[in-house]
């Protein structure tokens, strides 16, 4: 039995160790800075905001400084308790590129987020729209630079794998196991980005670059009204009309994100999202709860009933699985631009993660739903 067990762990580690070499091969789309030279189209940047009073001023200030020749920031007030509205009144004086909009209350069906992009681009002059998060913050060539590179390689929708910032305790012990099973769950850039691949579609919310005729073809974000994850859904919408060409690629620092501060905003932020990835999909649900609680906690438990069980042999087989999982993991990590020493965080990062996962289901399928952001989604 102990045998059979140590096999199961090493097995779970060296499969996790492999694919996560496989993904970090296989995603090499890169944005590169580059100076804007004549004329581009116009552009129009949406920012949705509720209670963001802690960063919006950075966000837009970094929005308002882009070396991009047409543009216009719209941030949308989306009903916020906080100083938000009156931050943003105070830059709109120094600044006629911000427009700000006051958002209309939460209409029944309606998921806030998308209903407060819609708001933004009803608004909106551009013949690009990029929506962006009121927690990024955007060196001066980022808009420009994901401009040129959708046009150059005829993209109709561009989304950015920002920079994550990850300060304090809860950040760094969690948050790059989690961003780092998603990558895990749906592949490589390359297959994102790869048309003949529609099930693995990927948008980042924090950052996502499209035409108006592509966001009008698909009826907007009314077509994803209901939608809590709904950068998920708008790059699955869009792979799976067929008519547009999408991709995902690295930030390469030209756009970095501090997503959550604390345990408590880790873990609400991700059970409100999770669970929406495998509706439908009972299978692969059951089988990704099994891997992650494989990899933890199943895994540091066996390394200690081994090591105290005088298992000597069976305690360092599971380790050096262990290790090579956490080195892989590292590896991906680090091409992705991580903080350095993420990857020793799996066997924490992931058994948080499964947590977080199972609760997810568990509210989703009981009709409990989530809370987020002072509003009730089922």
């Amino acid at each position: 039995m102990l045998v059979a067990l140590c096999i199961f762990v090493v097995f779970v580690n060296a499969a996790f160790a492999v694919r996560s070499l496989m993904i970090a091969a296989r995603s090499r789309a890169h944005l590169e800075a580059v100076e804007l030279d004549g004329a581009f189209p116009a552009l129009s940047i949406v920012v949705p905001a509720r209670d963001e009073e802690r960063q919006i001023e950075a966000c837009v200030r970094s929005l308002l400084a882009q070396e991009y020749p047409n543009f216009e920031v719209i941030v949308v007030d989306d009903c916020s308790q906080d100083g938000t509205r009156a931050i943003l009144d105070r830059i709109a004086l120094e600044d006629e590129r911000l427009i700000v909009v006051g958002g209309e209350p939460l209409p029944q069906g309606w998921v806030g987020k998308p209903w407060a992009l819609e708001q933004g681009i009803r608004a909106a002059r551009g013949t690009w729209l990029l929506s962006t998060d009121a927690d990024t913050e955007h060196e001066p060539l980022a808009a420009g630079s994901a401009l040129v590179y959708a046009v150059k390689h005829r993209l109709d929708a561009l989304s950015l794998l920002t920079d994550q910032t990850m300060v304090g305790p809860a950040e760094r012990l969690i948050l790059p196991s989690i961003l780092w099973i998603i990558a895990f769950a749906v592949g490589g850039l390359d297959d994102v980005n790869d048309p003949l691949k529609p099930d693995a579609a990927l948008f980042n919310g924090q950052f996502v670059l499209m035409t108006r005729d592509a966001y009008e073809a698909i009826g907007g974000y009314a077509a994803l009204r209901g939608e809590v994850a709904e950068d998920l859904e708008l790059a699955r919408l869009l792979k799976a009309d067929g008519r547009f060409s999408i991709a995902l690629v690295g930030a390469q620092g030209l756009v970095r994100t501090r997503m959550y501060r604390s345990f408590h905003e880790v873990w609400n932020g991700f059970v409100k999202n999770f669970a929406l990835g495998a509706r439908g999909k009972a299978g692969t649900t059951a089988l990704g709860l099994l891997f992650l609680a494989s990899l933890s906690p199943l895994s540091p438990i066996a390394l200690c009933l081994f090591a105290s069980g005088d298992r000597a042999g069976l305690a360092l087989a599971v380790g050096f699985a262990m290790l090579a999982a956490s080195l892989a993991a590292e590896y991906g990590m680090a091409r992705a631009r991580f903080p350095r020493g993420s990857g020793w965080t799996i066997p924490v990062g992931v058994a948080v993660l499964f947590a977080i996962f199972a609760t997810s289901l568990v509210r989703y399928a009981s009709g409990l739903g989530v809370e987020w952001r002072g509003r009730h989604y089922t």
